[in-house]
This record gives C-alpha cells, sequence and structure tokens, in this order.
C-alpha cells in the first residue's frame, strides 16, 4: 500500500478539538502512533490501524511522532450524511455492543486500497478536493459496514443519550475537559437539572466540585506517584500549566513543583 503522497487531512466536516466526540469519525493513522483514553479504558494504535470514535463519548488521545512524523486521515460521519446514506442505501443496522468509545476495526485489505485510493484526489494544499469528498465518504462507509456490519446500530442511531447514574458518571469522567452542558447532556439531563441533582448528591456545585476533584488527584499523582505537574495537568481537565499551577497553589499553599513525593 503506497501512501507517501498522503498527508494528513479531514473529509467531511471539522471536529471539534474538545474532548467530547461530537460526530463518529474514522480515523486512519499513517504515521506515528496514538494513545487514547474513554474514561473506561486506554488504546493504542500503531501506523497502519484504524478506528472509529463514537458519537456522544468523551475521550482524548496523544500522538507520538515516528522520526519527527505523524500522519494521519480522519473521515467525518456527521449526522446529516447519515441521514442522508441511510435514505439512499437500503443497509442494515445490524448489532454491536460495546461502550468503548474508540473501536479498534480489524485490518480488511477494502480499506488499505481505499486510503491508497484517495491520493489522485489531493490538491497542492494537501486537502481532498470537495467534488470527491461525499463519493469518497459514501465508498468508505459502504465498506465499512460490510466488512463490520454490526457498526450499523452505532452509526444509525441518532437518539440522544438516556438518563443514566450521575455520581457514577462523574466520578469516572472527571478528568475530562468539557462543558457543563456536555456532562449534562450525556447524563440524559437538562442542564437546570443536572445542576439541581448534583448539588444533591455531591453537597457542591459542579464547577467547584470538578476543581476540588481533579486537585485532589493532581496531589496524589504528584506527591505520591511522583508524576511532574507538566505531565498531568491536561489529563486531570486543566487548560494550561500556569492555570493549574494558580489553583494548586491557592487549595494547598504551595507551588505543584515544589510537593515533595511523601
Amino acid at each position: 500500500m503506497r501512501l507517501t503522497k498522503i498527508t494528513s487531512c479531514y473529509i467531511g466536516p471539522q471536529i471539534s478539538p474538545e474532548q467530547f466526540i461530537s460526530e463518529h469519525f474514522f480515523l486512519f493513522l499513517i504515521k506515528g502512533s496514538i494513545t487514547g483514553y474513554d474514561g473506561h479504558k486506554s488504546y493504542t494504535m500503531k501506523a497502519g490501524e484504524y478506528c472509529l470514535a463514537r458519537k456522544n463519548h468523551l475521550g482524548r488521545y496523544h500522538k507520538q511522532k515516528d522520526n519527527g512524523e505523524f500522519e494521519k486521515i480522519v473521515i467525518v460521519f456527521d449526522a446529516v450524511f447519515l441521514h442522508e446514506f441511510k435514505s439512499k442505501y437500503q443497509v442494515g443496522e445490524g448489532s454491536f455492543h460495546s461502550e468503548n468509545a474508540f473501536l479498534l476495526l480489524k485490518k480488511d485489505e477494502m480499506v488499505s486500497n481505499f486510503i491508497s485510493s484517495l491520493t489522485p484526489y489531493y490538491d497542492s494544499r494537501g486537502k481532498i478536493d470537495e467534488t470527491f469528498s461525499r463519493v469518497k465518504r459514501e465508498e468508505l462507509l459502504l465498506i465499512l459496514l460490510r466488512t463490520n456490519p454490526g457498526l450499523g446500530s452505532i452509526l444509525f442511531d441518532f437518539a440522544a443519550p438516556g438518563k443514566i447514574d450521575l455520581e457514577s458518571f462523574m466520578n469516572q469522567n472527571y478528568r475530562f475537559n468539557v462543558s457543563l452542558e456536555r456532562f449534562a447532556y450525556l447524563t440524559g439531563r437538562s442542564l437546570s437539572a443536572f445542576k439541581k441533582e448534583f448539588r444533591q448528591i455531591f453537597s457542591e456545585t459542579p464547577s467547584r466540585w470538578l476543581i476540588q476533584k481533579r486537585l485532589k488527584e493532581a496531589h496524589f499523582l504528584i506527591g505520591t506517584k511522583g508524576k511532574k505537574p507538566s505531565d498531568i495537568y491536561v489529563d486531570l481537565g486543566f487548560e494550561d500549566l500556569s492555570h493549574f499551577s494558580f489553583v494548586f497553589k491557592k487549595k494547598f499553599g504551595l507551588n505543584p513543583s515544589d510537593l515533595r513525593i511523601s
């Protein structure tokens, strides 16, 4: 499979960089490696592997370059596209049971050949010509549904998340840097209902609870496990190191870098 002319790109709408997966997307890794986490488990992808990232899940990943290079293909299956695709093609929804945000798919030659077929459609900027973008998305989805029939039950499920146990969900996912609106949506509640029930359970506002929970975990990782502040602040839901250091010192009275291993 020749990939030398293919560069990292997105086909379809751009996806948000936040740690909430708002649309399904297919990711094919060309160069480098990826480690991911979805609140349930960790994942590792190497060059030549691919996965489906699931809508309405939390997830983050870190990329590692190989000899200074990292390349990927991301193809977004947004809701509008999927509705139109289902109307156009006779597709079965199948059955697929998994809570994982990232579904690592078994390698198949049809997928590899599809990735190679993208090469002629790249323009001088390394992007897929919009004229062919939709056609290639349809082609890939037809391939995935043939090689993984159960994916239809995931891709064509357009329902919003149902109501789930709020306490369990928050204790498992407090490390993700997403808005309260996202947390409310994923637990099947309006924002006002989420805030009200949250206070009843935790006796605290969601925003304050999240900060305190993350800081407590940071203190443990630095003071007990010997982790560096610069290595953990992103994974604990903080946007930048300076803000993390500020709130850490405000709570514990010292900079995180000054905390000694106990």
